[in-house]
């Protein structure tokens, strides 16, 4: 609570006090005559000042700007015509319960606020440097890419870099939501905002502090209230054209009905009590709270949300679209299957091993992992790339082959038993025109990816798609394995871009599409998805530019949780209009009709903002 907010708690609970006793005073002593009225009007005025005096006053200024309606103008009216007919009590009462709701609707605004600042206090505050053999303290945006920091236990990183020196457990929590420290080695990328927990490492910066992940997300964090949701563009509308409609309603209440009806003062308080239910702060306040909380929920979990407007669109989705490589596989061949020929499974990888020696080709690099063992260089000779067949080379002399099935079929070498157990790219060998065996070389389904996708099933996701440019039957092997049914492989980058706009296209038309990428090559994706969203995007520029949704830590089941959130933050938005209107309408025709007092009305306006704002709290809490 900051000094304004004690101050005004004061100022309310000083005016109470004398209500309390005004209250006593008008039941138990009675004046004479005329003098009964005034000098109740006058002590009561002493409380309804004290609550209200800032309202008269902010009501008064925004006329004389010209912009008169607004839930100031309505109160003091309101009030201030309870006054005039001699309601002195209730004019007092409603100025001081308005003023409690609006005390706890700025409490609940600025906790929310500092829950979201604590979850993102990863700005650092300092960067140590070794100067002389003394560490010194500088600012973060004094440190060039290339030096050398120094980080205690308990610091935080101010720059991202790769450790050089030392060891040490880091707290990623703030980045990422995640509980469990992670261990940082010589060589390991360290990224600003994380908390050295126990060893004293030294970092080589990578990238000034204006471009290091820390800046970002603090950048798109601050951002993220700009960009507005449907509902809430729709409630600044609705608010810009209700409040003067209420006010002429009001009017109609107390003008029309005493023309045929008579008792004018009757329909006149009952005008007053319709323009204190009028008010729509309950919406005006805890619509923009609930994307607000939603995005600060998000960012507890290690998710990044550009804007409100994507969080309400990330929460209508049905169709997800994933890219297969590098999102829901690692992008890293690997040997899955290894079929001999005559010899054993070492000996035909150690043929393909120095087969590929010379190339740098990812399926190259798989195979020699898969070795294990040295290369004597002497023994090869007369390395030759064939190119879209794959690799001759002379290995103590005899000619070995390492391709593909046409390599092998071009000099007329047979191939035992062609169908694999495994999907892949199968890579044949033969050894002096004797074929020798095959290797199949896969991507490895990421940690995680088979739950994520049980997950983004289980919380309503109606349509999941694989796009991908691997064959036909590889991307349907990942397919079956994560349990997704619709796939379309061989695709080209631009092919990836046409294919969802058919997904668009077809998807039903309050929905929306998500597409899930590694932030890199699948940008102009990203982009033309209804919401992108990044994985793998820890320190990645191009992933932060061109998704709408960023997974700090290249967690898949992440995807789930803002998908959750989101649905979450817009349910509770729809709760909070449909209960704020309910009410309110259904109070104003019951004042109108004289079966709702001033009494009513003050609960219909700040007893409904109050439990709306409480219910948009919710969406901070990340299930």
């Amino acid at each position: 609570m900051n000094n304004k907010q004690k101050k005004t708690l004061i100022r309310i609970v000083i005016a109470f006090v004398i209500f309390l006793i005004c209250e006593v005073v008008e039941h138990i002593v009675k004046f004479p005559g005329i003098w009964d009225k005034l000098v109740k009007g006058i002590i009561f005025a002493v409380p309804y000042l004290i609550a209200g005096y800032d309202v008269l006053l902010k009501a008064v200024k925004n006329i004389t700007k010209g912009h008169v309606f607004d839930e100031n103008f309505l109160m003091a009216v309101a009030t201030v015509g309870a006054y005039g007919t001699g309601e002195f009590g209730e004019a007092a009462a409603v100025m001081l319960f308005y003023q409690v709701g609006e005390w706890f609707q700025k409490y609940a605004v600025n906790r929310s606020r500092n829950n979201i600042t604590e979850l993102m206090n990863i700005m650092p505050e300092y960067a140590n440097m070794e100067r002389d053999g003394q560490l010194v303290k500088v600012e973060p945006y004094e440190v060039a890419v290339g030096d050398i920091i120094v980080v205690q236990p308990g610091e935080k990183i101010p720059l991202d870099g790769d450790v050089v020196d030392g060891e040490t457990f880091v707290d990623t929590a703030a980045l990422t939501g995640e509980s469990v420290p992670r261990k940082l080695v010589v060589g390991d990328e360290a990224l600003s905002g994380c908390i050295n927990q126990s060893g004293v490492i030294r970092i080589k910066v990578s990238r000034e502090f204006d471009n290091s992940t820390v800046a970002k997300i603090l950048e798109l964090v601050e951002n993220a209230s700009t960009r507005k949701a449907e509902y809430e563009q729709f409630i600044t509308r609705f608010a810009k054209y209700y409040t003067p409609i209420v006010c002429f309603a009001a009017l109609a209440v107390a003008f029309i009905p005493p023309i045929f009806l008579g008792d004018f003062w009757m329909w006149f308080h009952r005008a007053l009590v319709f323009l204190v239910v009028s008010c729509p702060c309950a919406l005006v306040i805890s619509i923009p709270l609930s994307f607000f909380s939603g995005i600060g929920g998000a960012s507890k979990a290690g998710i990044l949300v550009k804007g409100s407007n994507y969080l309400e669109l990330l929460g209508k989705a049905e169709t997800i679209v994933f890219d297969k490589t590098g999102t829901l596989t690692k992008g890293v061949f690997k040997v899955v299957e290894v079929e001999p020929s005559g010899i054993s499974k070492q000996e035909l990888i150690a043929l393909a091993a120095y087969g590929e020696y010379y190339s740098n080709h990812p399926i190259a690099a798989s195979i020699k992992a898969a070795y294990q063992q040295d290369i004597e260089l002497s023994r090869l000779d007369g390395y030759q790339e064939l190119s879209g067949m794959g690799i001759r080379v002379m290995l103590d002399g005899r000619e070995i082959l390492v391709g593909n099935r046409r390599l092998l079929n071009t000099r007329n070498i047979a191939i035992e038993n062609e169908k694999s157990s495994k999907v892949g790219t199968v890579l044949y060998v033969a050894d002096d025109g004797v074929y020798k065996g095959r290797i199949t070389i896969a991507d490895e389904i990421k940690d995680g990816v088979r739950q994520a996708i049980a997950d983004i099933k289980a919380c309503g996701m109606e349509r999941v798609v694989i796009l991908s440019g691997d064959k036909k039957e590889v991307a349907e092997q990942v397919a079956a394995e994560l349990g997704i049914d619709t796939v379309y492989a061989e695709l080209m980058p631009g092919d990836k871009v046409e294919q969802v706009e058919r997904l668009l296209a077809e998807k039903k038309e309050n929905s929306t599409l998500i597409f899930v990428g590694d932030g890199i090559n699948d940008a102009p994706v990203l982009m033309r998805a209804d919401v992108g969203i990044a994985m793998g995007a820890m320190g990645q520029d191009a992933a932060i530019e061109a998704a709408d949704v960023v997974l700090i830590d290249d967690n898949p089941q992440k995807i789930a949780v803002a998908y959750g959130i989101a649905k979450k933050t817009v349910s509770i938005v729809k709760q909070n209009i449909v209960f704020a209107l309910f009410v309110k309408i259904l109070v104003m025709v019951l004042g109108a009709l004289g079966l709702a007092g001033m009494w009513a009305a003050v609960f219909a306006d700040v007893g409904v903002a109050f439990l709306a704002i409480l219910n948009a709290t919710r969406a901070l809490k990340v299930s």
